[in-house]
């Protein structure tokens, strides 16, 4: 565990010499470094882990960026923090001499939403992301070129959280950015399901055959 470049975190070494892959998990709300590094193994096998642990507390409860209410945000701070985020990643690939051109984001969640942040503000920093319950919290003023970029979405039907409309219009965001999206609806609410943890090493395996 360390925390010189701005966030605690946790980073796991390449397994397999010949992966050059990194996955960067982003945990959600109440969860820490250590929630999603299992899940993550599992879905880039010999993939290096790099997780952080968000920076924000609200209500006792870890996360990477304030809510205003339920379900409301302040552009102005998911921005700065998702400025804070794409700040740590570039100097945590330098620092652990990562390939800037195979790094991945899983995220859950919150994690899930500051990874789209980061993806709609430096388009170049990732080369796709697996989004478990994400929705849509920023918009950026100008549409981004996210061509080469690949996402996937994973969401719960029944998710008492999370508005279908907001995944919707997520969706419709990445690919007016020109991202390769595919969009899966999960018969869940918002907790994952294994089989969707399945679907997403198989996609994952997809992508980083094209690197």
């Amino acid at each position: 565990m360390s925390d010189d470049l701005g966030f605690i975190h946790s980073f796991v070494p390449a397994k397999d010499t010949t992966s050059a892959e990194t996955l960067i998990v982003l945990h959600g709300t109440g969860g820490d470094e250590n929630d999603l590094i299992g899940i993550g193994q599992a879905i880039a096998p010999g993939a290096a882990i790099l997780s952080p642990r968000g920076n924000v507390l609200e209500n006792g409860a870890l996360r990477f960026f304030k809510r205003l209410a339920e379900g409301v945000f302040d552009p102005k701070e998911v921005r700065s923090r998702g400025e804070e985020l794409a700040h740590f990643i570039r100097a945590a690939i330098s620092k652990y001499a990562l390939d800037p051109g195979r790094t991945f984001a899983l995220g859950y969640s919150n994690g899930a939403n500051i990874a789209s942040t980061v993806m709609f503000m430096e388009p170049a920093l990732l080369q796709g992301a697996i989004l478990f319950r994400p929705m849509l919290v920023f918009e950026p003023d100008d549409r981004p070129d996210l061509s080469g970029a690949a996402v996937l979405i994973s969401a719960g039907r029944m998710d008492p959280i999370v508005p279908i409309t907001s995944v919707e219009r997520l969706a419709e965001l990445f690919e007016v950015s020109h991202a390769d999206v595919t969009l899966e609806w999960q018969p869940a609410g918002h907790n994952l399901v294994p089989s969707e943890v399945r679907e997403a090493a198989n996609w994952l395996a997809l992508q980083r055959a094209r690197v």
